[in-house]
């Protein structure tokens, strides 16, 4: 089984002058599960090259046993300094495709035409696809072919208002992911800041926070075993 994770290039957090990237155990957590499990990663993000972590994550508060996995792990860190280019992945090489978080996926793959080509693809060929955190975000502006957007009158759901506010990015990212999955159709719910909350609705998993990172990966590894 093959797994493609879609990562961040993006590493600017807007106009403040600080960085941002991916979550580090939002990447870590999931790869631990999948390769665990048997299944081959493959990383790619729309520039290429090197994938850059959201500073934020590297904070003593933010370390789990799968990050603390991570820093002593120097294949895969080697793998984050050599991602693959998105534009040369196809839906056909891989049985899945998930999206770890941080916010700079808020800034370019939200944004990203591969991105939402390969999305469609996947879902189209009845393969699972996985989303964390802020990560959810990269479904806003994918259409269904009859033009009606990706997740309207799916159960879903991603980083929540409360959490961003609890951050003090709200005014600082260039949406909301919980306004977003709202504005276009999806049936969203969450659970208390910071607590486990995973969605399954059909091939599409998503979760709230770094917290549900680990469990998206798991119902995502059960469907790819069925």
């Amino acid at each position: 089984m093959k797994v493609l994770f879609v990562v961040t290039s993006h590493n600017k957090l807007g106009d403040t002058g600080k960085k941002t990237g991916f979550w580090v155990e939002e990447f870590a957590a999931p790869y631990y599960v999948f390769t665990d499990a048997g299944v081959e990663v493959t990383v790619a993000t729309p520039k290429g090259g090197k994938a850059p972590i959201d500073p934020s994550s590297e904070v003593p508060d933010a370390q789990t046993a799968a990050t603390e996995r991570y820093y002593k792990d120097e294949a895969v860190q080697k793998i984050i300094e050599n991602t693959h280019t998105l534009s040369g992945q196809k839906a056909s090489d891989y049985d899945a495709v998930f999206y770890p978080g941080g916010h700079g996926p808020l800034w370019d793959l939200a944004n990203d035409s591969d991105s939402q080509k390969l999305i469609l693809d996947f879902f189209n060929h009845q393969k699972p696809v996985g989303a964390v955190c802020h990560a959810p975000g990269v479904f806003k502006n994918i259409k269904l072919e009859n033009g009606e957007p990706f997740v309207k009158g799916k159960n879903v759901t991603g980083f929540s208002n409360t959490e961003e506010e609890a951050v003090q990015l709200t005014n600082v990212v260039p949406f909301l992911v919980e306004d977003e999955l709202k504005n276009a159709g999806g049936h969203y719910t969450k659970t208390d800041d910071w607590g486990v909350h995973v969605v399954e609705d059909g091939l599409l998993i998503t979760g709230q926070n770094p917290a549900s990172s680990e469990a998206v990966a798991e119902k995502l590894v059960s469907l790819l075993k069925k």
